[in-house]
């Protein structure tokens, strides 16, 4: 597996972004058993509350997570810049990391501007994979 030496940065960003969500799925079943909110039952669509931000954050990531793979995949597969692949990956988790914060905290911009940057680091990966191609 010597072609994936020089995407070293991304297969690490994979392990945390794994490793995050493990801590997202903690926080969000450990909020929601202190709130004793009944497992397998709707959450209150509600940002006032901290049990529901939690699950959101969580979910968001679960949304984005597999496109992140699929990108990373074919920019790596295609042979993409491995720094701009790197970079872009590494973009990605720390904007996720930003989200989760901004979500937990419940500011809505921010976390709005951390989505933003890690659609750009999903796009960013797109990229590099077609600049291959041509």
């Amino acid at each position: 597996m010597e072609f994936l030496t020089p995407y070293k940065w991304s297969v690490l960003v994979i392990g945390l972004v794994g490793l995050m969500q493990v801590i997202q799925l903690i926080i969000a079943d450990v909020v929601a058993l202190k709130a004793k909110h009944t497992p397998g039952f709707p959450i209150e669509a509600t940002h006032d509350s901290f049990v529901f931000r939690a699950t959101r954050a969580f979910m968001n990531t679960n949304e984005s997570v597999s496109i992140f793979i699929l990108l990373l995949m074919f920019a790596t597969l295609l042979g993409g810049a491995p720094s701009w692949v790197n970079g872009f990956s590494l973009l990605y988790f720390v904007a996720r990391v930003g989200h989760m914060f901004f979500y937990y905290i419940n500011f809505s911009l921010a976390r709005s501007g951390a989505f933003g940057l890690s659609l750009i680091g999903l796009v960013g990966l797109f990229i590099c994979g077609v600049l291959t191609l041509v």
